[in-house]
């Protein structure tokens, strides 16, 4: 009955939900326009009927073969073609605008729920002495505010998990996909047997550091450095704090020991454990890259100034760009025209935020 019931609310949320995605463009959007913020993105390929139709019916990513034949087709140099798909590819990607509406909703929701469960948790005696997570289990009431909390998250991740196969494809998708997929059945299966007491403390404990993400985000969209700087700087702290250390001294100490001395182990207690110790794999990789970023931000400082959410050719990057080629030169004939770039990016400043777009 547990599972039905948390079914027929998760379609009460994706009614609410519609409500919000208005809020991006009534709230967020003029957020973005008043901070100037404008709906630039990358470079448009110029008009080419060939290659469009290779591109929207043969392949997005021509091979050496092919590129040759529409070379010859053409009269066109390949680095021209192979330019010009660049941009073409690029030309799905989402501006800067959508991108600034998109972090200003997911941090509206991040700093809700939690807050929701600060406030929520503060009342109940397992926040403070976490063996009340195990007292008179399974026989534990489930609140009206508990049960919100369980419905608001978990319909949260199934709308990540949704998402994540329209929006852009990144590098780390499948760890993505691995992640949403795990906390979906965690968050059921908790709630199913009756865990959710400790289930919450999982919950909140992960949410504190993502709305710092998003703001980070939007300082950088919005070209406020010392910001985006400092806001970054919260966020890694707060991260690497929660999930290196809170987590594992917290809350894997009563899932796996306070639990075991007061219901002992049985067969729900396993794969509950195996899956938070999942998570927690997880939490090392995206601490990896956090730690990562922060690096290459700060060698770039030595050079000028530091940017730890403008990392150019990192790991997650949404933009195609080239070392060696200028994408506003139009596609020419002889190799020779091509210009080269700084290193950076040929898409007029639009790779921002690439490893840093992790969503928990």
């Amino acid at each position: 009955m547990k599972a039905v019931y948390i079914w027929q609310n998760y379609w009460v949320y994706l009614c609410k939900s519609s409500s919000l995605n208005r809020n991006k463009k009534f709230v967020a959007k003029p957020c973005a326009i008043a901070l100037n913020i404008q709906a630039n993105g990358p470079q448009i390929a110029p008009p080419n009927a060939i290659l469009e139709k290779v591109f929207t019916a043969i392949t997005k990513h021509p091979d050496e073969k092919r590129l040759e034949g529409l070379s010859k087709q053409l009269d066109w140099d390949v680095r021209s073609i192979q330019r010009w798909f660049r941009q073409r590819r690029n030309q799905e990607k989402p501006s800067t605008l959508t991108r600034f509406c998109e972090s200003m909703w997911r941090f509206s929701f991040y700093l809700y729920v939690f807050t929701y469960g600060v406030r929520f948790l503060k009342k109940t005696p397992w926040l403070w002495n976490t063996r009340h997570c195990w007292y008179n289990y399974p026989y534990q009431p489930l609140t009206t505010d508990l049960h919100y909390y369980y419905i608001l998250e978990l319909s949260f991740y199934w709308s990540l998990m949704f998402s994540q196969f329209t929006d852009i494809k990144r590098k780390d998708f499948g760890i993505m996909f691995l992640h949403h997929l795990v906390c979906i059945f965690l968050i059921t299966f908790s709630y199913v047997n009756n865990m959710a007491r400790v289930g919450t403390l999982v919950l909140c404990l992960h949410d504190s550091a993502d709305a710092l993400l998003e703001a980070a985000k939007m300082a950088n969209y919005a070209k406020f450095q010392k910001m985006c700087d400092l806001l970054f700087v919260m966020f890694a702290v707060v991260f690497i704090t929660t999930r290196l250390g809170i987590f594992p001294l917290w809350v894997l100490n009563t899932t796996l020991f306070e639990s075991w001395e007061i219901v002992g182990p049985y067969p729900s207690w396993w794969v509950f454990n195996l899956l938070l110790l999942l998570i927690q794999g997880l939490n090392c990789f995206w601490s990896y890259l956090i730690v990562k970023i922060a690096c290459k931000a700060v060698s770039r400082g030595k050079a000028g100034k530091w940017n730890p959410l403008h990392v150019s050719k990192d790991d997650r990057s949404d933009i195609e760009s080239s070392s060696d080629e200028e994408d506003s030169e139009p596609p020419g004939k002889n190799p020779h025209t091509a210009t080269t770039t700084n290193g950076t990016s040929g898409t007029n400043g639009y790779l921002l935020t690439g490893s840093c777009s992790m969503d928990d």
